[in-house]
């Protein structure tokens, strides 16, 4: 097997998961909470990934962050060198495609919490931003963590939005799904065949987890 590839999927998923740790959380916070008008059209944006075929979200993105985007240029002037076919431009494809598979089943997890305990910590005088941290978060700890797993997972077989931003570069953008691919490819259907039992495997233990966790917290998430 191509370890090297599995190595980079594992870092791409967990840079992927802890960002939408730190982002998702208030965003979905605010969409489960907030009562402002328009959230509609952010819970679109938010799930626009689910339906977007992800080579299309994968050319947009190349395009917004290509050598003659002012985003591209920006970065490449600071850095030296390009974000496109680099891991910094597949940890930016990987964010915004994982996106509703870590805010829709932390929103729901925040919706699910009993709402008379939230007003009951603004009548005691705690802030919003304390209530959240202190009384949404704990209780709704089973829906985050399924929903970080379901990110981490979600990200490790990706293909399509990683190809499109990252290419196929050994050892700097080629993530596993790639390598099955490539294997196929050059019919090396052995190789190819124990990668994707790995991932089968994994796929399916992450998946048993998440379930359990939900069985055992009496709520549900979507798992999309």
């Amino acid at each position: 097997m191509d370890w090297s590839a599995i190595a980079l999927s594992l870092r791409l998923a967990i840079a992927t998961t802890t960002i939408l740790l730190l982002v998702g959380l208030p965003l979905a916070g605010w969409l489960a909470l907030s009562p402002r008008k328009g959230r509609w059209i952010v819970d679109a944006l938010v799930a626009l990934p689910l339906v977007l075929p992800p080579t299309v979200l994968g050319f947009y993105v190349l395009v917004a962050l290509g050598p003659r985007s002012p985003l591209g240029r920006a970065y490449e002037a600071l850095t030296g060198y390009p974000i496109v076919f680099s891991f910094q431009g597949l940890l930016v494809a990987s964010v915004l495609y994982s996106l509703p598979f870590a805010v829709q089943p932390f929103a729901a997890a925040f919706a699910a919490v009993d709402r008379n305990l939230i007003e009951a910590a603004w009548c005691l005088g705690a802030s919003r931003l304390r209530t959240f941290g202190r009384i949404v978060i704990p209780l709704a700890r089973p829906g985050i963590v399924a929903g970080a797993v379901l990110t981490f997972a979600h990200t490790v077989g990706e293909f399509g939005v990683v190809l499109m931003v990252g290419g196929n570069l050994p050892g700097s953008t080629r993530t596993v799904s790639i390598s099955i691919y490539d294997d196929v490819q050059a019919f090396n259907y052995a190789r190819a065949g124990r990668t994707a039992a790995l991932l089968l495997v994994f796929s399916f233990v992450v998946l048993a987890a998440t379930y359990r966790l939900q069985r055992r917290s009496g709520r549900a998430w979507p798992t999309v």
